[in-house]
């Protein structure tokens, strides 16, 4: 094991309380065991580990940039559901996704709520409480 993916592995367990890291190794990995393994080399390993910008910055802005995308899928989840353990709080996300809304377009903010509506109303739905 490389030190990037240890590094990428540490990370993305703490942010995400192992369900990131799961999800590659486990999903990706399956159909593609290279593809998992630069995922969390390069994402986690690389970008998430440089010290410019704290984990929390970069959770808010993966928030914005995968509702912005309009095709989030899976990953949105995972990204509003590890916000907790970056110290981002409902109320934040809810204000990323407004102004994802205005540079992104309403259309795309809006079925990023639809998509995570179900983490946003239940007060037991962020970091590792909630499936």
């Amino acid at each position: 094991m490389s030190e990037r993916y240890r590094r990428g592995i540490d990370i993305a367990e703490r942010l995400a309380s192992d369900k990131l890291a799961h999800f590659v190794e486990s999903g990706v990995a399956e159909v593609a065991p290279d593809f998992a393994r630069m995922t969390i080399e390069f994402a986690f390993g690389d970008l998430y580990a440089r010290d410019a910008l704290d984990l929390r910055s970069r959770e808010l802005i993966a928030i914005a940039v995968l509702a912005a995308s309009g095709r989030a899928g899976p990953q949105l989840r995972i990204h509003v559901q590890s916000a907790a353990a970056s110290g981002i709080d409902k109320a934040e996300i809810v204000e990323a996704l407004m102004q994802t809304a205005l540079y992104a377009g309403f259309p795309a903010a809006l079925n990023a709520l639809a998509d995570c509506h179900d983490l946003l109303t239940d007060d037991d739905c962020l970091g590792d409480r909630c499936g």
